[in-house]
């Protein structure tokens, strides 16, 4: 059964319209769902029982169930969640000195293959809805809800590829971006792409204020394409020339994550050929120090390295940062604790 979180406002209205009823009982609806965040149809008690249960036989509202949590010392939280048909997503809320983030997954399972990332163990089996997107961000909402906080942040870098779910994907944007929705300022939100070359473009034509990252991770085609499969369809010449083109379009500053792997992307010559490449964007990087994963040999560098990586970046006039490293003590790992349930034979 579809949810009501597929809708945005505009298709709230119109879907009220289509029963027969005012465009402002959409509003209604809407209202319930994202100020009051309800999840049962009886608590919208402005409306008529009839139109409840009109409701109650067409629509759900929310598609997943909280499996498990883990919490950090630092207050990182992991959600595993599970959706309608037993398929398993998660999603991590992280706390920064500038408010609580969530990162949501567009999809269940990945196709992208990344040789270091712990999503890509599963093939994508689907999807995600708008719905199941916006459902995890209002999960955690909820939760934060219990001490009057608010997530002031969402990337979309969870499991999946969101650009290989593009329309969804928008979607989702436009209801937890909307005032009447969630009300998170579009430039509080940042999606991030392995460089699905045909949906930058598509991104940047939309001329919206949310955020771009860039998954790059290498400096060169080679290594790239070794790393990451999605060059060979999409190699980092075709991918640099159409973030040329994000940039002409829209004027904002991009971030170009970059895990570092000892003795395979970390070296000094990676980080002239890096800074080489991004010279004249309005950018910078985002160095990440790598959560290790049990089924990849991939290790991480030390602080100390990877400062001779920044400083290398930043002499050669590349702005860049270290990511503080979150959740080291639970599945820290995106995709981790979604692997880990798999592997106790739970879930899809």
């Amino acid at each position: 059964m579809q949810s009501l979180y597929d809708f945005t406002y505009e298709q709230m209205r119109d879907l009220a319209e289509s029963f027969g009823w005012k465009k402002f009982r959409g509003h209604q609806i809407f209202q319930w769902l994202y100020r009051e965040r309800v999840t049962d149809f009886d608590a919208m008690t402005n409306l008529s029982k009839d139109t409840r249960e009109i409701l109650k036989a067409h629509y759900s509202i929310d598609p997943l169930r909280l499996v498990r949590k883990q919490v950090s010392h630092d207050g990182t939280t992991k959600f595993l969640f599970a959706t309608e048909d037993g398929s398993l997503l998660e999603s991590v809320m992280m706390v920064f000195d500038y408010g609580k983030s969530v990162c949501v997954s567009s999809q269940v399972g990945c196709n992208m293959g990344c040789a270091f990332c712990a999503s890509g163990l599963t093939k994508k089996k689907r999807d995600l809805t708008s719905g199941e997107m916006v459902a995890q961000v209002l999960k955690i909402q909820r939760e934060l809800d219990k001490t009057n906080d608010r997530l002031s942040h969402i990337v979309v870098m969870g499991t999946g590829e969101p650009f290989d779910n593009y329309e969804n994907l928008m979607t989702f944007l436009e209801t937890v971006n909307h005032d009447r929705g969630l009300g998170i300022g579009s430039r509080h939100i940042t999606v991030s792409t392995c460089g699905i070359v045909p949906r930058i473009y598509d991104f940047s034509k939309a001329h919206t204020q949310y955020n771009l990252a860039i998954s790059l991770h290498a400096p060169n085609q080679a290594l790239r394409q070794e790393l990451m499969p999605v060059s060979k369809a999409y190699p980092l010449d075709e991918l640099m020339e159409a973030i040329r083109f994000y940039g002409q379009e829209n004027n904002r500053r991009l971030t170009f994550e970059y895990i570092l792997l000892k003795g395979v992307n970390d070296q000094p010559e990676h980080a002239r050929q890096l800074a080489k490449l991004l010279k004249g964007l309005n950018a910078y990087v985002n160095l990440i120090p790598y959560n290790s994963v049990d089924e990849k040999q991939f290790k991480s560098v030390k602080h100390d390295e990877a400062m001779v990586f920044y400083d290398l970046l930043m002499k050669n006039h590349v702005r860049a940062t270290i990511r503080k490293e979150h959740g080291q003590d639970i599945d820290a790992a995106c995709g981790q604790l979604r692997i880990n349930e798999l592997k106790k034979g739970n879930g899809q």
